[in-house]
């Protein structure tokens, strides 16, 4: 019995290992932070840290967008760079405060990415997708003005 109770213990934990092992190879994937405040305190917050906002205009059902979201936001260098230059802002354009930024930016297409300065007016203006090291040009580009 006891030999029993030792082989079962022992094959719990050998089966144990993998499972430790994968977990320790997973990368942990640091992207763009997007601010979880209102429009208005986000533009409070910009001032404060004398930053633009990057506002990402986006809708459920825009395939670009989604590949925004799981390609270039997740990316960990294009993270480091906006999340240190940009307060980040994601707005759905077509619901809520998002459809209210829409409207007043004239956002004709999604994704539209837009930078923006404390007092809500529009530095740069770009759409469409943008893979992760054309999107951190596209910050620089915005960062040197």
């Amino acid at each position: 019995m006891r030999t029993l109770i030792s082989l079962f213990t022992f094959i719990v934990l050998v089966g144990m290992l993998p499972v430790s092992a994968q977990e320790s190879k997973k990368e942990v994937k640091t992207g763009i932070e997007f601010f979880k405040g209102t429009w208005d305190e986000a533009l409070k917050k910009a001032k404060k840290e004398n930053k633009l906002i990057f506002l990402d205009v986006f809708a459920t059902w825009c395939g670009p967008c989604k590949r925004l979201d799981a390609l270039t936001f997740t990316d960990q260098e294009v993270g480091k760079y906006y999340n240190k230059h940009f307060i980040n802002f994601k707005a759905n354009g077509e619901k809520d405060e998002g459809l209210l930024l829409r409207q007043r930016y004239s956002v004709r297409a999604y994704p539209t990415l837009l930078f923006i300065d404390h007092t809500g007016a529009v530095v740069k203006a770009a759409s469409g997708f943008r893979a992760p090291e054309n999107f951190i040009e596209l910050g620089k580009s915005v960062a040197k003005k």
